[in-house]
This record gives C-alpha cells, sequence and structure tokens, in this order.
C-alpha cells in the first residue's frame, strides 16, 4: 500500500537532515544568536559546577576566597574547553 500523496508531499518540503538552517530575515537570525548564546552560557556554567562538584575540593572557594591565581588559570581554561565542546555541538 502506497503512502497518501499529502504525506509524500510533506516530507518533499523538508530539507535533507543535514542541511544547514538558515534564518529567513534578520529578526530571526538576530534571535536565533541570542537562543544559542544564552544556550552556551548556561551550559558552560553548568559545565564549570558539573566539574567543581566531581573534583576534590572547592574550585570556586579557591578563587573567589582564597585568591589562588592558579586556581583560576585551570578555571579559565576548564571553561574554554567546555566553551569550544558547546559551539561544536551547536554547529
Amino acid at each position: 500500500m502506497a503512502p497518501p500523496a499529502a504525506f509524500l508531499a510533506v516530507f518533499a518540503q523538508t530539507p535533507p537532515h543535514n542541511a544547514p538552517w538558515h534564518a529567513e530575515s534578520f529578526e530571526m537570525a538576530v534571535v536565533a544568536t541570542l537562543v544559542f548564546g544564552v544556550i552556551g552560557i548556561v551550559l558552560a556554567i553548568v559545565g564549570f559546577k558539573v566539574f567543581d562538584l566531581v573534583t576534590p575540593g572547592n574550585l570556586q572557594k579557591e578563587i573567589l576566597e582564597k585568591q589562588n591565581i592558579a586556581a583560576a588559570i585551570i578555571a579559565g581554561a576548564i571553561i574554554i574547553g567546555i566553551c569550544i565542546i558547546v559551539a561544536a555541538a551547536i554547529l
């Protein structure tokens, strides 16, 4: 039994799964940029918090209370690494 023509017409209009998404207007591009930016920032913060939880000690306390520069450099490297992973996942 062949699928109905209306069912096939819906799939004929959708781009293939590997086709990139493009904004149809400038406003859509701005909104997409803001949404992906907020998602990226939230994921970077969550990733840092998870890393801080699974490692011994409290990295946030080391940086803020004890002013440990080495811990701050490590935290910066962790956040940059997480951001690279998030950016690759969003693309």
